[in-house]
C-alpha cells in the first residue's frame, strides 16, 4: 500500500477532496494511506506561530523552518521516504509521465507551502523534487498537492474499476489527447453522435479515433504555442 503524507499550514483545504470520489475509494480499498499533518502542531511557541517577516525586507510572511524540520524528521524516523516533494512555481512542470513515475513509489511526503514562501533552508535540506503545476502563482501549495495526489493515486492498480481506464487517458502515450467521447441519446437537440461510432465497425471506429486524436492534439499544441 502506498503512503502519502501531506504537510500543510491550512490542512482544512485538503480534507474534503481527499475524502471524496476516487481518492476516498482508494483509501477504503486500502490501496493508499493519506495522512495530513498540520504544521501548527509542530510549532515551538505557545501561540503556535509558524510564520515570520522575511530577512532583508519585502512584503508577505515566510513559513518558519522549525515546524517543517520537526515534522519531516519525525516522519523519516517512522519509515523510509524516497521522495520528498515541494510544490513550487520554481519546480519542474508536472505531467503524466511524472505522475506515472511517482505512482511506483512506496512512501511520499508532499510539502505544501503557503503565504509568501517557505524558509529556503527547508527545501535545501529535504527536497528531492520540486513540482509546479504551471506558470502561475496560487495562494498556497494545497491545490497543487491535491492535483498531484489525484493524478498519482488513480494510477495505482485496483483503484479504478476499469483496469484499463488510466492507461487510455490523454497524455499516457506522450503528448497525445484522446478522441471525443459520446453516449446516449444518439441525438440531442439536433446534435448527432458521429455515425461511425454507431456502425459497430471496430476497424473503422479505431481509425476514426486515431484521426480525431491527431486533430485534437494538433489543435492543443497550436493554442498552447507548442508547434515546432
Amino acid at each position: 500500500m502506498m503512503r502519502i503524507d501531506v504537510i500543510s499550514a491550512v490542512p482544512d483545504l485538503l480534507v474534503s477532496p481527499l475524502n471524496s470520489s476516487i481518492l476516498k475509494r482508494a483509501q477504503d480499498k486500502k490501496k493508499v494511506e493519506i495522512k495530513i499533518h498540520n504544521l501548527r502542531d509542530y510549532a515551538y511557541n505557545k501561540h503556535k506561530q509558524i510564520d515570520d517577516k522575511p530577512f532583508g525586507g519585502g512584503p508577505g510572511m515566510v513559513l518558519k523552518p522549525e515546524p517543517f524540520f520537526e515534522c519531516i524528521e519525525k516522519l523519516k524516523q517512522e519509515r523510509n521516504y524516497t521522495r520528498i516533494i515541494f510544490t513550487s512555481p520554481k519546480g519542474k512542470i508536472f505531467n503524466q509521465k511524472y505522475a506515472n513515475e511517482l505512482s511506483l513509489e512506496k512512501n511520499l511526503i508532499i510539502v505544501a507551502g503557503h503565504y509568501k514562501e517557505i524558509d529556503d533552508r527547508v527545501r535545501e535540506y529535504f527536497a528531492t523534487d520540486e513540482i509546479s503545476i504551471g506558470n502561475f502563482v496560487l495562494t498556497g501549495g494545497e491545490l497543487p498537492a491535491l492535483m498531484i495526489i489525484d493524478a498519482v493515486v488513480r494510477l495505482i492498480p485496483g483503484v479504478l474499476n476499469d483496469s484499463e481506464a488510466a492507461l487510455n487517458d490523454s497524455f499516457q502515450d506522450g503528448e497525445i489527447l484522446e478522441a471525443p467521447y459520446y453516449t446516449r441519446p444518439a441525438e440531442y437537440r439536433g446534435m448527432k453522435v458521429p455515425e461511425i461510432l454507431l456502425s459497430g465497425n471496430e476497424k473503422e471506429i479505431k481509425k476514426w479515433k486515431e484521426q480525431q486524436s491527431a486533430l485534437l492534439t494538433e489543435r492543443w499544441k497550436k493554442i498552447n504555442n507548442m508547434e515546432k
